[in-house]
């Protein structure tokens, strides 16, 4: 996976008075702990703006959900939350803040299906942070700043610290790739770097492929057993 992007800073920056602004809106209203209970220390809390449902309590992020997403009820009063998503021209799986408390920390870990060589990705948009937080992506620190818009490729091992002196905020949008996202995406990077690369098969597993196209004797079969040999 040496070649495939970790993250990528869009030149995309959100006012951080209207972010804080429609999170002081819903900070009182009930945020809902996060599920993976074993990933994390400390209080790490969630509500959602969009889900399957159409409520906020359901925080669960599916790439591979079946219904679309429709706005909950707390996004009715949070009008700048709401023309950010309208602004992106993509279907949303998962649109969540997430609330990393002061002292908690969120173990490392690798999400499935998470990168945009799987077709999906996950945005971050930070609302409020500190200088303390220690956000790691595959072993390198990523600094996200207020305002800023940050692709987080979520296969790749990452953990979060908040070490600071006031809860992290951000706001996250999972969503799945078109030919909108493409466009943004090829901007910052080349195509080629969201290709996964093929799987390096073992010798053992090399010959029982071989040995399975050997039985199968067709003319493709035999081309395929001469590119493995």
């Amino acid at each position: 996976m040496d070649k495939l992007v970790r993250s990528i800073q869009f030149p995309l920056f959100f006012d951080t008075e209207k972010l804080k602004t429609d999170v002081q809106k819903i900070i009182n209203e009930n945020w809902t702990a996060h599920y993976n209970t074993k990933d994390y220390t400390g209080k790490w809390t969630s509500i959602a703006l969009m889900s399957e449902s159409g409520k906020s309590d359901q925080i669960y992020a599916s790439p591979n959900a079946t219904e679309k997403l429709v706005p909950t009820e707390i996004i009715n009063s949070c009008t700048y939350f709401k023309e950010i998503l309208d602004s992106f021209l993509f279907e949303k799986t998962a649109v969540r803040l997430l609330q990393l408390a002061v002292g908690a920390e969120v173990k490392p870990h690798s999400d499935n299906c998470l990168g945009y060589e799987d077709g999906c990705f996950r945005l971050h948009i930070p609302i409020i942070t500190n200088s303390e937080v220690e956000f790691i992506l595959d072993d390198k620190r990523l600094i996200m700043n207020e305002g800023e818009c940050w692709y987080i490729d979520a296969n790749f091992t990452h953990s979060v610290a908040n070490r600071g002196t006031e809860d992290r905020i951000h706001l996250v949008i999972d969503g799945l790739r078109n030919e909108w996202t493409d466009a943004l995406f090829f901007k910052q990077a080349d195509p080629e770097q969201f290709i996964k690369p093929a799987p390096v098969l073992s010798e053992e597993q090399k010959q029982q492929m071989i040995a399975e196209l050997q039985r199968m004797n067709t003319p493709m079969a035999n081309e395929l057993i001469k590119n493995l040999g």
